[in-house]
């Protein structure tokens, strides 16, 4: 929101999105998971955000402290580069 995005909750069929922010046309979707170590929150966070048929990034972010790999083009960014990006 400080940065000029209008922030909402997804729903994509019976799947929850947890954030997608819209700023002048551009989206970004972002899965927000305390880890991703457990094969079942991977495939949950990862899954929902896999669904989405458009060419807009889309972020997991979680408290990990690694970032930048990917996992079929979606982005894993620890908390703290997210909030200072």
């Amino acid at each position: 929101l400080f940065r000029g995005y209008k922030v909402q909750v997804g729903i994509l069929g019976d799947k929850e999105i947890d954030f997608i922010a819209e700023k002048e046309g551009e989206k970004l979707y972002v899965q927000v998971a305390l880890s991703i170590n457990n094969p079942e929150t991977l495939e949950r966070e990862f899954g929902n955000l896999k669904n989405i048929r458009d060419n807009y990034p889309k972020k997991v972010v979680t408290l990990e402290a690694f970032s930048g790999n990917t996992v079929e083009g979606i982005e894993i960014q620890d908390l703290r580069s997210f909030l200072l990006a």
